[in-house]
C-alpha cells in the first residue's frame, strides 16, 4: 500500500527470508538481482537490507533522507559508514549468530589442514606422488591463541577441548573469560601460541594489529589463521616472516583486498588460502536471512530490537 514504509533488499538473502518480509507491515522492493535499480528506490527507502556487495557509504546515504534501518545480514558492519549513518539517524542492526557455527567449524578445519599438512599432501597425491612417512603435528596438547575473544573465538575454544588442546586469549574488552580460556596480555598471547587465531574486528585501531614486531613475537614455527579481516594483518610483513622460517605457515580466509591481488602471498607454498566462506554455508546463510527479518519485523513494529550495533564512540 502507498503509505506503508518501503524495505530495500539491496543484496541477495535467503528468498525464504524475503517472503517472511513481504508479510510484514511494509512494502518491499527486491533490488538484489539488479543493483543498479537500488539508485532509483533510495529516496523512498526507510530501511536497507544489505549483506556484503553494497557499500553503505555516507555518498549513499545522501541519497537515502527517509532511512531509518540499515539492516546487515551478518555480523562485520565494515561495509556500512557507521559515523554518516549515525549522523543521519539511522539505526544498524545485524545478525551475529547466524556464521557462528559456520565460522568456528572452517576455523578447526583450518587449524587440523596446517597441521598435518593436508593440502600439499592431497596435492602430491593427485598430481601421482605417493609421499609417506611423519607428516605433521596432532592438535592434541597444542596451545591456540585467540586475538578477539567474542562470540566465534569461544565457539572455537568450546570445541578445542574435545581435541585435547588448550586456549588462551586476548580481548581488551574481555577481562575475564567464562571457560576454561585464560585470558592474558597480547604479547603474552602471541608468544603462548603454537597456532595464533584472529577473531578481532575491523578498527582503525585493530589495522595491521598483527605487524612485524607482533610476528616476531610468536614462537619459532607457529601457525598464523585469520577467519577474521584481513586488514589486522600486514600481509607483507607476513610474507617475510614466512620466507624467513618464523612461522610455519598461515590460513587466511580473508585478505586487505578481496579478492587478493598480493601474488607472492597467495602463491607462497606455506599459505592456504580461501575465498572469504567463513559464512557462506548454507546453513549460515539461512540463518542470516531469518535473524536479519526478524530484526527487521522488530523495527517495524516498534519492538525492541535484538542486535543493534553501537555507533561510532558508542562501545563494542
Amino acid at each position: 500500500m502507498p503509505g506503508e514504509r518501503l524495505v530495500v533488499v539491496a543484496d541477495p538473502i535467503d528468498p525464504t527470508a524475503v517472503e517472511r518480509l513481504r508479510s510484514g507491515p511494509c512494502r518491499v522492493a527486491d533490488v538484489s538481482g539488479d543493483p543498479a535499480a537500488l539508485a532509483a528506490e533510495l529516496p523512498q527507502a526507510w530501511g536497507l537490507v544489505v549483506r556484503s556487495r553494497t557499500k553503505v557509504t555516507a555518498a549513499l546515504l545522501a541519497k537515502a533522507s527517509k532511512l531509518e534501518l540499515i539492516a546487515r545480514a551478518g555480523v562485520g558492519v565494515d561495509n556500512i559508514d557507521m559515523a554518516a549513518a549515525h549522523a543521519q539517524g539511522a539505526r544498524v542492526v545485524n545478525a551475529p549468530g547466524a556464521a557462528t557455527t559456520s565460522v568456528a567449524e572452517l576455523t578447526i578445519g583450518l587449524y587440523l589442514d596446517l597441521l598435518r599438512g593436508l593440502y600439499p599432501a592431497i596435492a602430491a597425491t593427485k598430481s601421482g606422488r605417493w609421499e609417506r612417512g611423519a607428516h605433521g603435528r596432532e592438535l592434541s596438547g597444542k596451545t591456540v591463541g585467540f586475538v578477539g575473544y567474542g562470540r566465534i573465538a569461544r565457539e572455537v575454544a568450546r570445541r578445542l577441548g574435545v581435541f585435547g588442546a588448550r586456549s588462551v586469549a586476548f580481548d581488551p574488552f574481555v577481562p575475564r573469560s567464562n571457560d576454561p580460556t585464560e585470558m592474558r596480555p597480547l604479547n603474552e598471547v602471541l608468544a603462548a601460541a603454537d597456532i595464533v587465531s584472529l577473531h578481532a574486528a575491523s578498527t582503525p585501531e585493530n589495522h595491521h594489529l598483527i605487524d612485524g614486531a607482533a610476528l616476531g613475537r610468536m614462537r619459532h614455527g607457529a601457525f598464523l589463521v585469520n577467519v577474521a579481516r584481513g586488514a589486522l594483518v600486514d600481509e607483507g610483513a607476513l610474507v617475510a616472516a614466512l620466507d624467513s622460517g618464523r612461522l610455519a605457515g598461515a590460513a587466511l580466509d580473508v585478505f586487505e583486498v578481496e579478492p587478493p591481488t598480493r601474488r607472492e602471498l597467495l602463491a607462497h607454498a606455506k599459505v592456504l588460502a580461501t575465498p572469504h566462506l567463513g559464512a557462506s554455508t548454507v546453513e549460515a546463510q539461512a540463518r542470516a536471512g531469518t535473524e536479519i527479518v526478524d530484526e527487521v519485523l522488530r523495527a517495524l513494529k516498534g519492538e525492541p530490537l535484538s542486535a543493534l550495533v553501537a555507533p561510532v564512540g558508542g562501545g563494542r
